[in-house]
């Protein structure tokens, strides 16, 4: 039997050299001993919300929403468009939420990090996702916070991170994860 502990990560970025993808990727390299990170990506198969559509959701939530049920716990790394959580990120939520008294999220602790080209590193998005998480039900890690400001100048043309801080703060936020979900279990 795998006794791993399971953290499933989605990047709400579509984008190829997405900062927030390669970050997700440096987390999943950083995650503690007995711990993997299962990255789910959105790209592909995922139309707008219709809540006419939610009992009969599109193969690619079928799946998210039994990857998040497996998960032991849900790392989000987000972009931040125009002051908030990216379009695709959200519906990805909406759909996994729904119908409403089946959302694959309720009880499952979460932790948030970004990276932006800016200078406050998706700060206001991972507020938006934390608030979210209120009414999703979902636990979340409070510290460290993980914003990666700079990231062009942070990450190498392969994407890998070269801050030792962002590092180490990635690290401590993935031990607070286990930690948070370990106390939900008892």
């Amino acid at each position: 039997m795998d006794n791993q502990f399971r953290i499933l990560g989605i990047a709400g970025s579509l984008r190829q050299g997405s900062f927030n993808r390669a970050a997700l990727r440096e987390a999943a390299k950083l995650a503690p001993e007995g711990t993997v990170v299962e990255i789910f990506e959105l790209e592909g198969g995922i139309p707008g919300f219709n809540q006419d559509e939610e009992n009969n959701p599109p193969p690619k939530i079928t799946e998210l929403k039994q990857k998040i049920r497996e998960a032991d716990a849900l790392l989000f790394v987000t972009p931040e468009y125009n002051y908030s959580v990216p379009g695709v990120l959200k519906n990805a939520i909406d759909w996994a939420s729904r119908p409403y008294g089946d959302s694959a999220f309720d009880g499952k602790p979460a932790a948030v990090m970004g990276a932006s080209i800016g200078t406050i590193g998706t700060a206001r998005a991972q507020y938006h996702l934390r608030q979210m998480f209120v009414f999703l039900n979902m636990p979340c890690v409070n510290q460290p916070e993980v914003m990666i400001a700079g990231a062009a100048e942070k990450f190498d043309e392969e994407g890998n991170l070269n801050d030792d801080k962002a590092k180490d703060l990635m690290r401590e936020l993935l031990r607070n994860l286990v930690r948070l979900a370990e106390k939900a279990r008892s």
